[in-house]
């Protein structure tokens, strides 16, 4: 179950994932230098959108696909927050568990309850993410 597990945040801290039972969450893998990295845009916005309403997003940073995401922790934070202004939290650089994760801003809602209810690939419009996770809130 998700919450079972921890994650490290870009800073090196340990985050339960426990701590957001009774939230959407959205999981993604990340690229700096991604054809997909203007998706944080529309991500950010959702986060400003949702977040006082139950929504939480993880940026995994992952470097797997295509060497796209290749800066550090701080870096890669540096270059969201200058570039798209992110406010959600953002986790250590990553790989991507399990091989059917293909590319760089894979999607997964998680509901309140900790199940993982829907995944999107990249290349699915991000008002159809919106609705997915406007819907369990």
């Amino acid at each position: 179950m998700f919450y079972d597990y921890k994650v490290m945040t870009g800073k090196g801290e340990e985050l339960d994932l426990s701590q957001f039972k009774g939230k959407v969450v959205m999981v993604v893998n990340t690229a700096t230098g991604c054809g997909f990295t203007p998706q944080y845009e529309p991500i950010e916005q959702m986060y400003r959108d949702y977040h006082d309403k139950g929504l939480e997003i993880l940026d995994i940073p992952c470097n797997q696909f295509g060497n796209q995401a290749p800066g550090t922790d701080d870096e890669i934070h540096e270059f969201c927050t200058l570039h798209y202004n992110t406010t959600f939290p953002q986790m250590k650089k990553s790989d991507a568990k399990g091989g059917d994760i293909r590319w760089n801003f894979t999607k997964f809602i998680i509901d309140k309850e900790g199940n993982v209810v829907a995944r999107f690939e990249p290349t699915t419009d991000m008002k159809v993410v919106e609705k997915a996770v406007v819907d369990l809130l």
